[in-house]
């Protein structure tokens, strides 16, 4: 009898409250102002504590996104897209590294987006982000995204007039469009305190295996940071969705900030409820081809034509 599969990993190291999809979602009166971004709401194990969790949504997450990956593979149209944005320093690559590593490489879709190239900047701003949406049974990983248009521009007052709240809506609407075509997307803001940046900067400038992580540009956003916050509250406010919503994760504490993310990607892969693709094979009659192959082995045959 075949394998079901990987067992699924324990939860005696769960200290959540409540799921963290329940206790990071922003509401209609998000305030960054009043946002602690040292907090750890809803977990109350600690850092040790969450180092172990992780190991085990660790486990959780690579069955499930070979599930997912396998499922792509026949014929399936479901995916998965973890939106990261925030600031300079705000931990996205440290989200990339250690929380989307922890799946097969091959299953995953990663793409940062910068400065749009002189191709992008011709066509309407969510080209390049249509462009790079995960394919059926992949994992996309955006490091920022379409909300670069709607932060960046905005504060670098790169566009003229107030195109704000018709940006919103077209988000809004595109981001509908990609739920309902089978991809479930998770929304991260990465929001770490001016504080924490500084000091973030400070150990890049410090260490010579961080100067290649060091931009100068980077504290022209400290310049701005109060234009950046209130950018940002507004893109959030108005582009929460039930489809789409936001997650506001606090990102002074990088253990926090990761522990957080991995289990809100383990609840949206959980909430799948994938399977194993059935066989389109006959599996008994494989199998008899598998054990007549190992008894010519056994027998010295050199080679044997096996009916199929």
């Amino acid at each position: 009898m075949a394998k079901e599969g990987k067992k699924k990993s324990g939860t005696s190291t769960r200290a959540w409250e409540a799921p963290a999809s329940q206790l990071l979602r922003v509401g209609s009166d998000f305030s960054i102002g009043s946002f602690d971004a040292a907090a750890t709401p809803g977990w109350s194990g600690g850092e040790k504590a969450a180092l172990k969790r992780m190991k085990d949504v660790g486990e959780e997450l690579s069955e499930l996104q070979e599930r997912l990956f396998a499922e792509g593979k026949h014929g399936g149209t479901r995916s998965v897209l973890l939106v990261l944005q925030g600031m300079d320093t705000a931990g996205k690559g440290g989200i990339v590294r250690h929380v989307v590593g922890m799946v097969d490489p091959q299953g995953v879709h990663h793409r940062s987006f910068g400065v749009p190239t002189e191709e992008e900047r011709s066509h309407h701003y969510l080209w390049r982000i249509r462009n790079a949406l995960p394919k059926p049974g992949k994992i996309g990983v955006f490091d920022r995204s379409q909300y670069e248009d709607v932060l960046v521009v905005r504060v670098n007052r790169l566009v003229d007039g107030d195109p704000w709240p018709e940006r919103f809506g077209e988000i809004n609407d595109f981001e509908r469009e990609v739920a309902e075509s089978g991809t479930v997307i998770v929304k991260c803001a990465m929001l770490v305190s001016p504080d924490e940046q500084l000091r973030r900067l400070e150990e890049r400038l410090a260490r010579l295996d961080k100067h290649w992580k060091y931009n100068p540009g980077d504290l022209n956003e400290r310049e701005n940071w109060d234009a950046y916050m209130a950018a940002y509250e507004d893109a959030i406010r108005n582009t929460s969705t039930d489809w789409a919503p936001w997650h506001a994760i606090p990102a002074d504490n990088k253990w926090f900030a990761r522990l957080a993310v991995s289990e809100l990607l383990l609840e949206a892969l959980q909430g799948l409820e994938l399977g194993w693709p059935a066989a389109d094979f006959d599996v008994a009659a494989e199998q008899s081809r598998i054990a007549a192959a190992k008894d010519a082995a056994r027998r010295g045959v050199p080679s044997m034509r096996l009916q199929g």
